[in-house]
């Protein structure tokens, strides 16, 4: 099904926060993470917190959370998140180690905060330099007339697939 790539923005004023198990599951979001992310709370307790990863992510940039979480430090950086009406938005990000009284490792915060338009479009370039050359892909952005796009989405409605996989099938024949 394809979906416009809309970017929301986070409000100035607001934080998103969510907490996850040792595993990645979220655990606790606040309303903020529900409204931005374009999920009911009930849809995000129970999940993967990488339900909102976004593709044009570079895996790397993930590798280096994993890695500074593992040896117990605080882990901060820029994230391109994916909402589910599969819109954008991007967030600065804080997360750390949740531990229990017994100063026990129990699970994973995180504190979400706007970035500035600037830096958006700073990120977008270079992540997508990072991406092409971990995957070796390259990020298309080309104008196509209303009524083909149309056709596209039309496809993609009826064969439930992506206008991406569509596109692909079609240069591999």
């Amino acid at each position: 099904m394809s979906t416009l790539c809309i970017e929301t923005e986070v409000p100035s004023d607001e934080l998103i926060v969510s907490h996850t198990n040792l595993y990645g599951i979220i655990t606790y979001a606040n309303e903020t993470f529900a409204d931005i992310s374009g999920y009911e709370m009930d849809e995000l307790i129970g999940q993967p917190h990488n339900i909102v990863r976004h593709p044009d992510m570079p895996s790397s940039l993930f590798a280096n959370l994993w890695e500074t979480l593992g040896e117990g430090k605080m882990w901060s950086g820029y994230v391109k998140n994916l909402r589910k009406d599969g819109g954008f938005y991007w967030v600065y990000a804080q997360i750390s180690g949740l531990l229990d009284k017994n100063e026990n490792l129990i699970g994973y915060k995180s504190l979400r905060a706007p970035v500035e338009s600037a830096k958006r479009h700073e990120l977008e370039a270079n992540y997508a330099r990072l991406k092409e050359m971990e995957e070796n892909v390259v990020k298309l952005s080309e104008w196509i007339d209303r009524e083909t796009f149309k056709k596209l989405e039309t496809l993609s409605s009826e064969q439930n697939r992506s206008i991406r996989d569509i596109l692909k099938e079609m240069m591999d024949q």
